[in-house]
């Protein structure tokens, strides 16, 4: 596939992404006017993370690894009614072990609780509260997962825009709740943040139905099948084994962090989950849309040992990566208060939280390119069917980040938990580079590190020089929201006028993307 084509497909799963993410953002600012940093919120961020481990282990993160090269396979050496079985028993045994991960995930919910919330033990009205929520919530992970398996399958068919943008169901329906209970009919706030719960399970369930009926007007369908003696069903539980430990691993780093940080002032889990969703608009919008698309590509290419074609496509993903995500950290870092106090100040979220966030939301920013240079690197190994090492590596990486957690929280609170994030997450980015390189030889690495410098050069002084010239000439004259519109827009100017200056090949490529957009719509 031509670089342009690349940029095509992961431009459709960005805007898919952008509109998910808006209305997410519209839905966490209602939550932030409605709760605050109140017990109520924390004991829904925290409910929320149990669902949404199960629904990585078995969705979207692990299956993906799993069926994807697969699925790739079987479209390439296989008849159509074979591909269809082979996506039919596993969607079977799919639901079956979902349906049973829910049954004991409710049972068991107050023990999970208290795993992952040791800082609670003494608060038993926010216990109580966090493990009823967990119960309503963990229905939820049913659809979500099965919605993960069909994002694969559809991503592998090259269909894109609607898997990226269907999450947006859930969250006008948590909108859509929120603000009649907050506007119109008024109730208490445990009553309105179960009621929360619960909207979330029906977004889940209509998530589901949009991505089947796209996958059915692709003339696919879905069926129940229980021949598990299916060879395709062995190759994806062979690969699922390894690929679950390493999304585990992930989502062990996450509770470590709301475990770390439950003995912090409270607030202090909600505000790491606000400064997380700052920092994944521009990781899922850039990272994760380049990996979702170069996946299924790099998996083709190993298929049809075009190895020169599998590392032009990676270097060229972590090149345009980099190039977007290293001014989107550094102006993150440089402009995180205002834009905190921007977008979630309002209601119950006072500047005490809008501090707090910032000062984890520095810090992860700080991370953000090892963040998807990593996915990139993981789904490389994966579409070569090379499940082994990107868990050793993740595992290798969890213990340097427990080890920084329990360190730097004693130093820097809540800030030192998102530094033991990032730093980590540099060590598993080289770590991946350095295994790569090694099994699949040179692929460009100078080619990307001076890429990579320009880029940070040209971040740099281009958010220094916009941040000098707003603050001191507009800060005191306009609202906060247009001032950091402005700020944003100056800095992209400077950039794109620096990177010209450097002669950045990742400029030039854009460019030459939206002229070639330009003569076929005119043509």
């Amino acid at each position: 596939m031509k670089n342009n084509r690349l940029i095509a497909h992961a431009g459709k799963v960005s805007c898919g992404i952008i509109i998910s993410r808006f209305l997410g953002y519209i839905r966490d600012i209602l939550i932030a006017i409605a709760f605050g940093t109140t017990t109520c919120a924390d004991s829904f961020y925290i409910a929320m993370k149990i669902p949404n481990l199960v629904r990585c282990l078995f969705g979207e993160n692990s299956f993906a690894i799993a069926i994807i090269p697969v699925f790739s396979e079987y479209l390439n050496k296989h008849s159509k009614k074979e591909t269809q079985e082979f996506l039919n028993v596993v969607f079977t045994l799919l639901v079956l072990i979902l349906i049973l991960i829910s049954i004991f995930g409710i049972v068991l919910s107050p023990i999970f609780i208290k795993l992952i919330a040791v800082g609670l033990k003494h608060n038993t009205t926010k216990i109580l509260l966090t493990i009823e929520i967990t119960k309503l919530i963990f229905p939820s992970i049913i659809f979500v997962a099965l919605s993960a398996f069909l994002v694969s399958v559809l991503n592998t068919l090259n269909s894109f825009f609607i898997p990226a943008v269907a999450p947006s169901i859930s969250n006008v329906l948590e909108i859509l709740y929120l603000f009649t209970t907050s506007y119109i009919i008024f109730c208490v706030d445990n009553m309105k943040i179960k009621g929360l719960a619960i909207s979330f399970v029906i977004g889940s369930l209509l998530y589901f139905i949009i991505q089947y009926l796209e996958f059915k007007h692709l003339g696919w369908k879905l069926r129940l099948n229980f021949n598990f003696k299916n060879t395709g069903l062995k190759k994806v539980i062979l690969f699922m084994i390894p690929s679950i430990l390493g999304v585990a691993v992930e989502q062990i780093n996450v509770f470590i962090d709301s475990n770390c940080a439950s003995f912090l002032t409270q607030g202090s889990i909600t505000a790491l989950y606000y400064a997380t969703r700052i920092m994944q608009l521009p990781l899922s919008m850039i990272g994760l849309a380049f990996a979702s698309v170069l996946f299924p590509i790099m998996s083709k290419a190993y298929l049809t040992n075009d190895l020169q074609t599998f590392k032009q496509e990676l270097n060229y993903a972590i090149r345009m990566t980099n190039f977007i995500l290293f001014p989107a950290s550094i102006g993150l870092m440089f402009i995180g208060l205002p834009l905190v106090k921007a977008l979630f100040e309002y209601g119950n979220f006072n500047n005490t939280a809008s501090i707090m966030t910032n000062k984890a939301l520095f810090y992860y920013a700080l991370g953000l390119p090892a963040f998807a240079g990593s996915k990139l690197l993981n789904n490389a190994f994966y579409s070569s069917k090379d499940t082994k090492i990107p868990v050793k590596i993740s595992i290798l990486s969890m213990i340097i980040h427990v080890l920084l957690c329990l360190i730097l929280i004693k130093f820097m609170d809540i800030r030192g938990l998102a530094l033991a994030t990032s730093i980590s997450s540099y060590f598993n980015f080289i770590f991946l580079i350095l295994y790569l390189k090694t099994k699949i030889g040179k692929f460009g690495l100078k080619k990307i590190c001076v890429a990579a410098i320009k880029s940070l050069f040209a971040s740099i002084i281009s958010v220094i020089i916009a941040k000098l010239f707003i603050y001191s000439h507009l800060y005191f004259t306009i609202r906060l929201l247009p001032l950091i519109i402005i700020t944003i827009i100056l800095s992209c100017i400077i950039f794109i006028l620096i990177s010209y200056i450097l002669n950045n090949e990742e400029l030039k490529e854009m460019i030459k993307y939206i002229n070639i957009k330009r003569l076929i719509r005119k043509e």
